[in-house]
């Protein structure tokens, strides 16, 4: 429920000046404005599910992007049904300046290279069909200059090979992983909401950089609320990320009966030590180990 003081739950990353949005609950392209980031360079939209405050801000958000003079297409990615829902929203968002490409998935778990960034999914346990996304940065190993040059490689053609490309010398072919360790640690985003705890997430959690996950409600006492709803308590989110061993969790999609998240700080330290309970429009910056 959107509050006052509290937008709707949205993640978005950004990598090489393009974004990955996550959910559009009603209000997300207010938020995206007063970030500072641009709507005209969404490069796709996954969607969790299809609860309304999930994605009731979709018709409002497109239609903006569209007055941006966008006219390359939008990849909008989702569970099975996606297309229809995107279909039946935008009938009052008809006439946009470009097309949008609707992926369903209809596998447990499938992978989506999106600008550089490679997306995992994991079906979760809620209510309605649901998806947990991990947005993976791999990361290729170094290149290694004594092997390209006890292989005869040119110099010139070191640079394509550190890209991963291919080159032909002499009428032979020489490929990346000829001049390149092993590969190194890349960055890792866990997304996951609108779920009970699973034995699937933590693993697909695994030594996330950043572990965004559901903390719908603190209080002990509203276990078997949770239960019912199929949401997530503060002390089951703190668990998951215990045994995925991320470096970091922040928590997301608070009950609207939590007027203060914040009140809860101490309580989800106590519980994982490196745990935040973000406020809206709250960034981080993640970079590589070395």
């Amino acid at each position: 429920m959107p509050l006052p003081e509290r937008a709707l739950t949205s993640l978005i990353v950004r990598y090489q000046g393009r974004n990955i949005l996550i959910d559009c609950g009603e209000g997300t392209q207010v938020m995206i404005r007063k970030k500072g980031f641009s709507l005209n360079k969404i490069e796709a939209i996954f969607i969790t599910h299809f609860h309304a405050d999930h994605i009731s801000g979709l018709p409002g958000l497109l239609l903006s992007v569209g007055k941006s003079e966008r006219t390359e297409p939008l990849k909008i990615i989702g569970p099975k049904g996606i297309s229809e829902i995107i279909k039946s929203l935008c009938v009052i968002a008809p006439d946009l300046p470009f097309k949008i490409e609707c992926t369903e998935i209809d596998k447990n778990s499938e992978s989506f290279m999106i600008n550089g960034l490679r997306v995992e999914t994991l079906p979760v346990n809620h209510s309605v069909p649901c998806y947990c996304y991990s947005i993976n940065l791999d990361r290729k190993g170094k290149f290694l200059p004594q092997k390209a040059v006890s292989l005869g490689i040119e110099q010139k053609y070191w640079k394509h090979l550190q890209k991963g490309e291919s080159v032909e010398m002499d009428g032979n072919v020489f490929t990346s992983d000829m001049v390149l360790g092993e590969s190194r640690k890349g960055l890792k985003v866990t997304y996951c909401t609108d779920t009970r705890p699973t034995e699937g997430i933590a693993e697909f959690a695994k030594n996330s950089d950043l572990f965004v996950c559901e903390g719908m409600y603190a209080e002990d006492n509203k276990l078997e609320k949770a239960i019912i709803n199929k949401h997530m308590m503060f002390r089951e989110a703190c668990e998951l990320a215990v045994k995925a061993e991320v470096k970091e969790l922040w928590f997301t999609h608070f009950s609207p009966s939590i007027k203060d998240p914040s009140e809860y700080a101490e309580f989800a330290e106590k519980l994982f030590e490196n745990s935040l309970i973000p406020c809206d429009l709250q960034s981080i910056e993640l970079n590589y180990e070395e």
